[in-house]
């Protein structure tokens, strides 16, 4: 697809709604936080195999040893990343959780300025300084709630280096693999890699409600395929930094959601924080002349 037919930006925003609605289906969900991350890949994968097979699978022969080396640990980080942000959600709050697994940029920006030697500006730097404030004064909220609470809040903040290592990882790859192929292959072996969680785990892989069985396929279907899909193709043409920042407005999308099905409301320190992270965004995204640099890149 030539990068000037369709705008990055927008299918990024168009992934952050999809995604913002992962924390709603999971709540949803009765089983194990194990296997409903087994099912949201491995129905993933199952979709795609059509596709894959009539139209990528000669890729395969193009692929470097590095390639599946990185394809590999890329989808067990995404799987881990899963594990613990699934179970962050039965100890803390959908707003808190998700602001908490979106901090992204406190590791991104670390991370290709070391891996791949991308420049920090000093108003990058601020944007995440102002963002993980915003994320102190959450979890020192919800300290003040229960210890179970901010228990939540560590277990989403680790979740959200692993998504972040997943990101960094695959950026080499995805810029010389198709999305198709780089996507099949890293759900797959995040499917792999939670199947043996499950197993190991000694839990069920069938006796679920029907209504489980349909949360687990809204899961494969609008975060996955269409919300983190969109994010891979966006790799190919923007930074993960740029991706990082985006996915910040996703606790707003699960915070608004929360509120009407589960009635959850929101605490004045998580609000205060949100702004505050929100606020880091606007900082990062008013500087458009860099963002738009990156998009040529």
């Amino acid at each position: 697809m030539n990068k000037r037919a369709v705008n990055p930006y927008l299918m990024i925003a168009i992934g952050v709604i999809t995604v913002g609605l992962s924390a709603i289906f999971v709540k949803l969900a009765t089983a194990d936080v194990g296997v409903i991350a087994f099912y949201r890949m491995f129905f993933s994968v199952i979709i795609m195999l059509p596709l894959f097979l009539y139209s990528n699978r000669h890729e395969l022969k193009e692929l470097t040893r590095k390639d599946w080396l990185f394809s590999a640990i890329a989808g067990v980080f995404l799987a881990i990343h899963f594990i613990l942000w699934f179970e962050s959600l039965n100890y803390t709050s959908v707003a808190s959780s998700t602001v908490l697994v979106t901090l992204q940029p406190i590791f991104a920006l670390a991370g290709t300025a070391l891996f791949y030697n991308e420049i920090i500006s000093s108003k990058m730097l601020m944007s995440v300084l102002i963002a993980l404030t915003g994320s102190i004064i959450i979890s020192w909220g919800d300290f003040q709630i229960s210890g179970s609470a901010l228990f939540g809040d560590a277990l989403a903040l680790v979740a959200c280096a692993f998504i972040t290592a997943y990101l960094l990882v695959g950026q080499g790859v995805r810029k010389r693999v198709s999305l198709v192929t780089y996507t099949f292959l890293v759900y797959s072996a995040s499917s792999i890699a939670l199947f043996f969680y499950v197993l190991s785990s000694q839990q069920s892989f069938i006796q679920y409600p029907a209504s489980d069985w349909g949360w687990f396929l809204a899961l494969a279907i609008l975060p996955n395929l269409l919300g983190h899909t969109l994010f891979n193709w966006a790799i190919k043409w923007v930074s993960t930094n740029v991706i990082s920042i985006a996915i910040l407005f996703e606790p707003v999308i699960a915070s608004i959601a929360a509120y009407f099905i589960f009635r959850e409301s929101i605490s004045i320190s998580q609000f205060i924080g949100a702004i505050v992270v929100l606020a880091g965004i606007i900082l990062y995204l008013i500087d458009f002349k860099a963002i738009k640099n990156k998009l040529f890149l």
